[in-house]
């Protein structure tokens, strides 16, 4: 955990939550890219709900690190418009995604637990006295 969730003293459930969205994001957009490739990024943005610029720049990052590929397509309409195919590299990726958020939202859970006993306990000590 960073020193400056202990300095500002944020409780550990909101700094995993917090760091949790970044990864969350990341793996999502991969996961809808691979199920559909011609998804665009309008529909991207209302399946994520994030802007349009916030998926367009996370699409950038993505293929400059060479996670995905954009090829262009013509709509019937005569647009264009671009399909989107994950790497080799970017499967790998998806794979140490899905595990680290996993990890993740498995710790979440627990401090969930945890914090869900304490609440309890303090309940019970409150209803006794």
């Amino acid at each position: 955990m960073c020193c400056c969730v202990q300095l500002l003293n944020i409780p550990k459930i909101i700094y995993l939550y917090m760091s949790n969205n970044i990864d969350e994001t990341r793996y999502q957009l991969i996961r809808l890219i691979e199920r559909n490739p011609d998804i665009s990024q309008r529909e991207l943005a209302n399946q994520l709900g994030i802007s349009v610029g916030k998926v367009n720049y996370c699409l950038k990052a993505l293929i400059s690190v060479g996670w995905i590929k954009a090829g262009n397509v013509v709509r019937s309409n005569n647009r264009m418009r671009y399909a989107y195919v994950l790497t080799p590299a970017g499967l790998r990726e998806k794979t140490k995604i899905a595990a680290k958020f996993l990890q993740k939202k498995q710790s979440l859970y627990e401090s969930l637990k945890e914090e869900i006993a304490r609440l309890k306990l303090e309940l019970k000590d409150d209803s006794a006295e």
